[in-house]
């Protein structure tokens, strides 16, 4: 195996993930996984465990942008909570539903016609395996996660699209801020 060379400031790349289908809230709130970690993608990637771990503790949630296509001129929400756990990178998010293109979104989640998930990154380190061929992304600088037609891998999806009442709101932002 072969370490690569950090990648250059504008060496953006993006990974997919679908989404389940899901029951989907009314208050635009949902969970799941936007990757996952020993798993190779279409793209003959595969994201190793703590490969996220120095960007979120640089960047926090608030630091990624929620998308719509990987497009920076399409912010439809924000990340309540990212997290690393055993199987990869979960998160919570919750779409702007005074957003147009977000309420659209939201009603396409509803009908499952929308269903994946995809990371925009910079590759900080990876390594590549000579006889395979494919890359082992172990440092990631992640700049957005955003809602995407097409995932790349399969595996990962959001598990829920949740509708709070008004009482769990407030114990809902109290744990996703904590």
């Amino acid at each position: 195996m072969r370490t690569l060379p950090s990648a250059g400031p504008c060496d953006r790349e993006s990974k997919f993930l679908p989404l389940p289908p899901a029951r989907i809230g009314l208050d635009g709130l949902f969970e799941g996984y936007a990757s996952l970690f020993g798993i190779a993608d279409l793209g003959k990637d595969i994201v190793e465990r703590g490969a996220f771990r120095e960007s979120l503790a640089r960047r926090g949630s608030a630091g990624v942008k929620l998308l719509w296509q990987h497009d920076p001129a399409e912010p439809i929400g924000r990340w309540l909570a990212l997290t690393e756990d055993s199987r990869g990178l979960f998160v919570r998010g919750q779409l702007s539903l005074a957003v147009a293109r977000a309420r659209e979104i939201h009603a396409l989640m509803r009908e499952g016609a929308v269903d994946g998930l995809s990371i925009g990154f910079r590759s900080e380190r990876a390594r590549t395996e000579p006889r395979s061929g494919l890359r082992r992304l172990e440092r990631i600088d992640l700049w957005e996660i955003s809602i995407v037609t097409f995932p790349m891998l399969p595996q990962a999806r959001i598990s829920a699209v949740k509708a709070l009442r008004p009482a769990q709101r407030s114990s809902y932002a109290a744990f996703a801020h904590a």
